[in-house]
Formats: structure tokens, C-alpha cells, sequence
């Protein structure tokens, strides 16, 4: 089993990382993919903890579009900064967060777009995967990778909140499609209905911890062990035992990311 989307590197699990992998481990995780802010120092620095407490962990480095705005000045700046770290980061396998989010707009559209190819033609450069956010910015997102990618682009629309039309733009552009605890909330039937239309060879789990934490346990800090109930919800979906849907995900993530 494995948490393909996490951000352990975040200052919410400094207190207590040991136990959050003990509890990963315990759980059945073989390993996670961590998501780091390009150039956040801090982040940077827990990563090498997490390195040291489990090295079987990956990470992706990216500029998350909230933080596109630092780069507006020079959007080829934050390509830099991503190819950089990706280079000296010797478990790092893709390039994200990275995309478009139109619901709280802090930074600019027109950087947004900027930043997003600035770092997409990083990872042609390097032929890494992309860890793909969009909100509210379906079209736009979908369209910027059809543009840069031409069809060399692989990668994971992560935390998959959309409905078919976005599930079938992922598909048709060979990404996988990644779910989270959003999956398991009583009002998610839509996104319940659009999940099951997903191939399981095209499936991924995450937590997208510390957010979006799994009924039960909605409201509290999320973890990587708690990916356990995504996939116990996606079996149930697709009618399938909760260990053969575990072992066909981490499959995938494998397929992907080459870890």
C-alpha cells in the first residue's frame, strides 16, 4: 500500500514524524511520496529527517501555484529553483504540486500559466512525472498540458475532485488519477460515481495529509497511515478485496514514478 500524495516535510507533523512513520509502516505503507516547496529551507531540512527515519520515501519538488506570485518577476526563475533541487535531491521522481487554482486566486492567472509550463518543460527535460493540483481551473489546466506536453507529458491529477469530463481529459492524456479521503465523506456521491468509471490500472491513493482527513476521522490532522481507508472505500467501489486493490495501486504508482 501507498500514500502516493503527502506533505510530511509540513511543520504540522515536526513533533512527532517518528511516529507518524512507525504508524505508516505499521499500517502496511511500503512507502510514500512526499510533496516539498521548492527553495522552503524548512521543508527541505525535515525532509532529511524523513529521509533518515524511512528511507524507502520519495519526493516531488514543485511551485504549488499558491506560491507563483514569488516568481511573477521571472517565471523561468521557478524552474530554476525546481530543476535544481530536483537534481540534488537524489529520491526525488517528479515534479509537483504544481498547476492552476482559480478558487482563491493568490497569485495572478497570468503567472499562474507561466510558472505551470516553466516547470511542465522541466520535467520534459528531465522525462520526470508531473503531480498535477487544478481547482476550478479544469479547462485551462487540461488545455496548458495538451500545449507543453504533445503527448510526452506522464503524470497523476492528484486528490481528484472533478467530474467525468475532467476524469476523461486525464485518461485521454494517459494520467493517472489519484483519490483521497474526499472519496469517503457522505456528500461525495458524485465523486463516488465519476471514481468508479476510472480503469484500476489508472488508479492511485493518497491522504494529502495533514488535510482531508478519512471518515471517520474527518477534522483531525490526517496521516500517511490513514490511505488504508481510501483504499478500503475504492474496493468497495470497484467490488474488488481491499489487499488486490492495494497491490494493483501501489503497482501503478511504481509504473509512474519508477521509485
Amino acid at each position: 500500500m501507498i500514500d502516493s500524495h503527502c506533505h510530511l516535510a509540513d511543520e504540522a507533523f515536526a513533533g512527532d514524524l517518528d511516529e507518524i512513520v512507525r504508524r505508516a509502516r505499521d499500517a502496511g505503507l511500503e512507502r510514500v511520496m512526499v510533496i516539498l516547496e521548492a527553495g522552503n529551507a524548512k521543508e527541505a531540512a525535515q525532509a532529511g529527517r524523513l529521509e533518515r527515519l524511512w528511507p524507502e520515501v520519495r519526493f516531488a519538488i514543485g511551485v504549488h501555484p499558491h506560491q507563483a506570485h514569488q516568481f511573477a518577476d521571472d517565471p523561468q526563475r521557478a524552474a530554476a529553483v525546481v530543476r535544481d533541487q530536483c537534481l540534488a535531491t537524489s529520491t526525488a521522481r517528479a515534479v509537483g504540486e504544481i498547476g492552476l487554482d482559480y478558487h482563491y486566486d493568490y497569485s495572478p492567472r497570468d503567472v499562474q500559466h507561466a510558472v505551470f509550463r516553466a516547470q511542465l518543460r522541466v520535467a520534459l527535460e528531465l522525462d520526470w512525472p508531473v503531480v498535477i493540483h487544478t481547482r476550478e481551473a479544469d479547462e485551462d489546466t487540461i488545455a496548458i498540458l495538451q500545449e507543453e506536453g504533445q503527448g510526452r507529458l506522464r503524470g497523476v491529477l492528484h486528490c481528484f475532485t472533478g467530474g467525468d469530463r475532467l476524469r476523461d481529459a486525464g485518461l485521454g492524456l494517459g494520467f493517472y488519477i489519484s483519490l483521497a479521503g474526499i472519496l469517503t465523506f457522505p456528500k461525495a456521491a458524485d465523486l463516488r460515481a465519476t471514481a468508479r468509471g476510472v480503469p484500476l490500472d489508472r488508479l492511485l491513493t493518497e491522504t494529502d495529509s495533514p488535510f482531508l482527513a478519512p471518515v471517520p476521522h474527518r477534522g483531525k490532522r490526517n496521516e500517511p497511515a490513514l490511505v488504508a481507508r481510501v483504499v478500503e472505500a475504492l474496493a468497495e467501489m470497484h467490488q474488488a478485496p481491499a489487499d488486490e486493490l492495494a497491490r494493483r495501486t501501489a503497482s501503478n504508482f511504481h509504473t509512474l514514478f519508477r521509485p
